[in-house]
């Protein structure tokens, strides 16, 4: 099974085909298709073969498709100074765009 090294939104993926991740917010709607660029590393299990990018693979495409947009569980931010009274709650959902694998290029 062959498998890819993705960079997008500041981070790194490890994907394969059929993989459904959640990455941060894209500028695609739901059903629409595009690739993802910016691949570091493309490896195969079985044959224990890995071509590593310098820092990127010219040429390689990861294909993916966008299932759905939304918001990530809402995140507390509370800060608290003891003696002074002074208490600030707030709270972050993070947006983000689930995607699924459909293909791997070199």
């Amino acid at each position: 099974m062959s498998f890819a090294v993705i960079k997008t939104g500041g981070k790194q993926y490890k994907v394969e085909v059929g993989d459904k991740i959640e990455v941060e917010r894209l500028e695609f709607k739901p059903g629409d298709e595009f690739d993802f660029n910016e691949v570091l590393l493309i490896g195969d299990d079985n044959a224990n073969i890995a071509t590593i990018g310098k820092p990127m693979l010219e040429g390689a495409k990861v294909r993916a498709k966008v299932l759905e947009e939304g918001k990530s569980d809402k995140k507390i931010v509370f800060r608290y100074t003891r003696k002074t009274r002074y208490k600030k709650k707030k709270g972050h959902r993070q947006p983000f765009t689930k995607v699924e694998i459909l293909s791997i290029a070199a």
